[in-house]
């Protein structure tokens, strides 16, 4: 699995960060950074899923390998 996160979208809210610290970060206004490359190995999946299901403005999506 491999994750985008569009920080022009994102409004804050955190949920991302709570559920998948390991990924995503906080600046000092609440908005959220992608911790590395995005690449998020089937152990971390679960939690990396639930914040991208989660984030009420959708600015994390999944990206398709076949078309990066």
């Amino acid at each position: 699995m491999k994750i985008r996160l569009d920080r022009t979208v994102c409004d804050g809210f955190g949920t991302c960060a709570k559920h998948a610290p390991k990924y995503f970060s906080l600046d000092d206004w609440g908005y959220a950074s992608l911790e590395g490359d995005g690449a998020v190995p089937p152990a971390d999946r679960d939690g990396v899923h639930r914040a991208l299901l989660d984030c009420p403005v959708h600015a994390i999506t999944e990206i398709d390998s076949a078309t990066e």
